[in-house]
Formats: C-alpha cells, structure tokens, sequence
C-alpha cells in the first residue's frame, strides 16, 4: 500500500488539475504562454508586441485571456528554454506559444505539454515532431531565396560571394541558409560561394567576432575584400557583420544583404551599406501565434501551417508605407517603452 500511496497522489494531483484546466476553458479563461527564442533582439520585441495586441482584442472581444511571456536572455540557452516549458506545464497554463531553439532538443518537452493536456503552437521556427497544433511562421526556405536572388541581381549574377551562418540547430536559420545556396546553385552558376561553414551563433558580440574572423583572410593589400558580396541570415548575424565592415572601412564597398531589420540596420540601409533585408512580420506572427492557440482552446479549426510571408527591402523602397512599416515595427507602444 505504501509504495502505491506516491501513484495515488500523482494520479490526485494530475485529475484535479485537469479539472482545474477544464473549468477555466469552460469559463472562457485562458491562460497563454508565450516563449521565445531570446528576449534581447527587436524580432523578439516584436513577437512579444503582436501576442500583446492579439491579448487585448481577445479581451475586447469578451474573452478572459491571460499572455504570459517568459524566455531565456540568450538564443543559445537551450536548458533554460527547457526550464521554461517545464515550469508553465506544471503551473497548468491553457496553451502554449513556443519558438523552440533547437527543432530536436524541444521536441520531449513539446510531448510532454501535449501528453499532460496543453496544446503547444509553434512559431518562427520549426520542431522536427506532429506534436504540435499548428505552425506560424516565415516560410524560412523561400526568405532565404529572396536573399540570395537580391544579391546575385545587385552583383549582376556573377561574383564571389560568402554566408555567415546563424547557429546549429536553429530550423528557421538553417532553412533560409539552404534556400540562399540553393537558389544560387541553380540559377547562378558564375556565382562562387568562398564560405558557408562559419557560424555567427547566438548574440550580436559572437557574431562580430566570427565576422571579423571571416573576413581577416580575405583581405587584399589595398584594403578591399577578395569577395564581392555576403549574405547573413538573421538579426544578430546582420548587424555583427555590419560591424566588422564598418570597423573595418569596408562598409558600402561590398554588396551585402542581412536578414531581419533594427534601428541600426534601417541606418545601414539608407546609407547602402546593406542593399537588401528580407523582412518577416513579427508582429503579425506573435499576433497570429496567440489568436491561433486561443481559436484552438475553443474548439475551432485551424490551420496546421500558417505562413506570415516575407519581404526584401531595399534602398529603393524602403519609404514605401508597407515597407516601413515593416523596417520600423511599432512593438514599443504595445511593450509601453
């Protein structure tokens, strides 16, 4: 009886708060957790935004609904990300908006959310599982084509060019940087990729480090660059190399397209040290991420995969309303910075 007493208080503890569970659905309560990759970078800033702003129309709507947002500092904390879902599936929350770090590492706290009754929504980035209930995000794959066919239009389909990766595991990354090389493989055959082994990692201080490392050997005696363009796929990567560049007075003198968009980086733009940015919508994804989740507690249908889409913003057209928009997203007036 005694080692059947531990059983029976689990079996307790898991009855009463799936009961809990049910009662707050039934009341129209809704607890949802919302947990990035990192909280430091403006993407992050503006997912926290967008789920801030689906919160508030879910209440006016009448719903009681809850975001509740919490990740690691650094994009590279695996176990902390882990921690995190560890902590909001026992604390019984209603659901679950998880942009995994890793698509293997978070795929047994997935399940495990699941197997306890929460439903997980995956955004940004992909989970090698089905234990999910529906993916929003980029179409990471194609964004990365759109860099690629950006640069080898600005270097006139011919040059040498070089890709600063962002980190192993990363699936929305990891996806945009085949979709550059792809692309260039298949329609660009006088474009050279000198380097795609080298990785920036998880912050903006690792990825100007790793830039500057990259760049050190191709360096000619009058101060150029052997190569003629170079491709970064996302935030920290971007601005670590724009950097590098500018530090090293090189900024402008080659053809460079970067992935995701800050204050610095519109800067940059402007100026044509960097020619392109793919652009993804945040915002509309931390947005779609939570009103997803909830329209699931309540028993509507949705969509296993749901792509925000993407955009390349240029020099040309970066004043354009749509695109500013974008460059420039709003996240401090829902964030009350």
């Amino acid at each position: 009886m005694k080692k059947l007493l531990p059983v029976i208080a689990f079996v307790a503890i898991v009855f009463i708060a799936f009961g809990c569970k049910q009662k707050e659905k039934t009341e129209n309560k809704y607890r949802i957790a919302v947990i990035p990759k990192g909280t430091t970078h403006v993407f992050w800033k503006s997912i926290h935004a967008g789920a801030l702003k689906a919160e508030q129309e879910l209440k006016d709507a009448g719903l009681d609904v809850e975001v509740i947002w919490k990740g690691p500092l650094k994009e590279d904390d695996r176990e902390s990300q882990i921690r995190v879902m560890e902590d909001f599936v026992t604390r019984g929350v209603s659901g679950i908006v998880l942009a995994p770090l890793d698509d293997m590492a978070l795929r047994v706290p997935v399940k495990n959310a699941v197997d306890y009754g929460i439903p997980v929504v995956i955004i940004d980035s992909g989970l090698k599982s089905e234990d999910y209930t529906s993916f929003v995000a980029t179409d990471n794959y194609i964004g990365g084509r759109k860099g690629g066919e950006r640069l080898a239009e600005i270097l006139g389909g011919k040059g040498k060019v070089i890709m600063l990766r962002y980190q192993e595991g990363s699936a929305s990354t990891m996806k945009r940087e085949q979709g550059f090389l792809d692309v260039l493989k298949e329609k660009y055959p006088q474009i050279e990729v000198v380097s795609s082994n080298q990785y920036g990692r998880a912050t903006t201080e690792s990825a100007y480090l790793a830039s500057e490392n990259l760049l050190s050997p191709l360096r000619k005696s009058d101060g150029g660059l052997t190569i003629d363009g170079i491709f970064c796929p996302n935030e920290s990567t971007t601005f670590g190399m724009l950097r590098a560049l500018e530090d090293s007075g090189l900024a402008g003198k080659v053809k460079y397209v970067g992935f995701d968009s800050s204050d610095r980086l519109v800067l940059a733009l402007s100026k044509g040290y960097i020619q392109g940015l793919v652009l993804q919508d945040p915002i509309n994804m931390g947005y779609l991420g939570v009103k997803t989740m909830v329209a699931h507690l309540r028993g509507e249908k949705v969509d296993k995969l749901i792509d925000t889409g993407s955009s390349m913003a240029t020099p040309e057209n970066m004043d354009e309303p749509k695109m500013k928009n974008l460059l420039e997203p709003d996240f401090k007036k829902w964030l009350n910075e």
